[in-house]
Formats: structure tokens, C-alpha cells, sequence
């Protein structure tokens, strides 16, 4: 026999120490043996499964040190489930109910937002609150044609409407559209910002300030590129750094707070 249990407990005790990082949906890591890179869409006890830019998806299994997390080997873990034992304070800041609320069928009310990365990130923060009231988020991927759609809504008392808005100044394209629709049943709320990744706080990715995009070229793109990153890999980094409201900026914050006090009277 070429060693005994105490070279084993050695050799144990000399590998390296991983540190534990849950595996929570969107989080972006790599697979170190394979360099497949992606964010998890899905986890069971035994794996998790990642789907790369492209929308591949590929499954991993869980062992120490396998993932590669900003450069650095982490360990993915799952968190066992657990019931809060004070009051469970929700993103936006409101207190969660003690038990799971039933579920609600959807208001007639909605919420609209320009894109997918509006709603998604309405819904990581403000989900607990949109869901106690059964207000739907729904992403208009764009403004161009928000006088029609409100027209074809058909707002009412009971079916109100607020619509939240990038980059909504005075005497913009936005603004004059805001305008048109703007009524006793239709809210219109917006950021100065131009595009709502913009409305995360820069602190939460160590930055002081989001870098400067020359005029004429697309926001997000000439962001990341300032970054030495990509688009699709940024965002579900950026929105699971957010982890309440206080990772926004106030302006954002403000806007959507307006739009669901707005809608929620209309189903309370």
C-alpha cells in the first residue's frame, strides 16, 4: 500500500479551498474542463444546466472548484430551502407577507416597459409587489407605435395604464409621445436615462461611473465594448448584482413606484 488514511487526510487537508457561490438563475459562470460558458437556466441536486450566447444549453455537474466565476474557480452550490424566521423584507422594500400569497389571476391593468430588459428588471426587483396584485409587466420593444397600442388598450377606471419610459426629457421624440397618451387612466413615468441598464447604480459593478458613449453609437454597445465585454454576457451579470431598490437610481426607482401605485388602486 503506498499510503495510509493520514496521507489521505493530508492531501485533503493541502488541496485547495473553492469558494461557495449559489447557483442562482442568470448568474454567468464557465466550466473550467470544457470552457462552455453561459448563465444557469436550470439546477437539480445533482447539476446544473448552462445556456451559452447562443442558446445552447449544456449540463454540468456540480464539483468543487469546476466553475469559473469573473476569471476565478468558484464552487457551485444549491441553497437548501429555509423559512425566514423574522419578517422577509421584499427588493423594493415593502414587507413580505408571512405566507406565500395565493396566486392571483392577472388584473386587467398593466404596466408597460420599452424592452425585455425593462421587465426584467422590474420584475427582480418589484416582482413580490406585481404579483400580490396580479400586475402584469409587459415589454412594448419600443415607443413608435404607443398611440395605437393605448388606443386598441382602451384604458378605463378599472383598466388603467402606466407605461414607464427610457430617456423621457423635455422636447424629446419620448416626451411628445408621452404626451399624446397621457390621460385620466393612462400614467406615463420615465428616467432621464437612455437606456435603463443606466438606472443601475455603477457602484454595484465597481465602477465609479458608466464609461462615456460617443454620440450616434448605440448605448449599450459601445458600454460593454468600453468594458471588454459583450452584450448578451453583461446583462445577467449587471441585473444580479441588483439586489434591492437601493441599487437603482432614485430617478428609476421613483418613476416605476409612481406607475404601481397608480394601477394597483384600480385591483385593490
Amino acid at each position: 500500500m503506498s499510503g495510509d488514511i493520514l496521507d489521505e487526510f493530508d492531501r485533503q487537508r493541502r488541496a485547495p479551498a473553492y469558494p461557495s457561490v449559489p447557483a442562482t438563475p442568470g448568474l454567468v459562470v464557465e466550466d473550467r474542463a470544457s470552457g462552455f460558458c453561459g448563465d444557469v437556466v436550470k439546477l437539480d441536486a445533482r447539476a446544473v444546466t448552462l445556456r451559452d450566447r447562443h442558446g445552447l444549453t449544456r449540463e454540468f455537474v456540480f464539483k468543487p472548484g469546476g466553475f469559473l466565476l469573473e476569471g476565478k474557480p468558484v464552487t457551485l452550490v444549491r441553497l437548501p430551502p429555509s423559512a425566514p424566521a423574522t419578517p422577509r423584507i421584499t427588493a423594493s422594500g415593502s414587507i413580505a407577507a408571512a405566507a406565500p400569497p395565493r396566486a392571483r389571476t392577472a388584473a386587467a391593468s398593466r404596466i408597460w416597459v420599452e424592452g425585455r430588459h425593462d421587465a426584467e428588471l422590474l420584475e427582480h426587483v418589484w416582482g413580490d409587489d406585481l404579483r400580490e396584485f396580479g400586475i402584469v409587466v409587459e415589454p412594448m420593444h419600443g415607443l413608435d407605435d404607443v398611440v395605437a397600442m393605448v388606443a386598441e388598450f382602451q384604458p378605463s377606471a378599472q383598466r388603467r395604464l402606466g407605461i414607464l419610459v427610457d430617456h423621457l426629457v423635455t422636447g424629446s421624440k419620448e416626451d411628445r409621445l408621452a404626451r399624446q397618451v397621457a390621460g385620466p387612466h393612462v400614467l406615463v413615468t420615465g428616467h432621464p436615462f437612455v437606456d435603463v441598464w443606466a438606472g443601475v447604480r455603477p457602484r454595484v459593478m465597481g465602477l465609479q461611473e458608466w464609461p462615456d458613449v460617443p454620440r450616434g453609437l448605440d448605448w449599450k454597445t459601445g458600454m460593454c465594448a468600453a468594458l471588454g465585454t459583450d452584450v448578451t454576457g453583461f446583462w445577467p451579470r449587471l441585473r444580479n448584482t441588483v439586489h434591492s431598490f437601493a441599487d437603482l437610481r432614485p430617478e428609476l426607482v421613483g418613476a416605476v413606484e409612481q406607475l404601481i401605485d397608480f394601477v394597483v388602486p384600480s385591483v385593490a
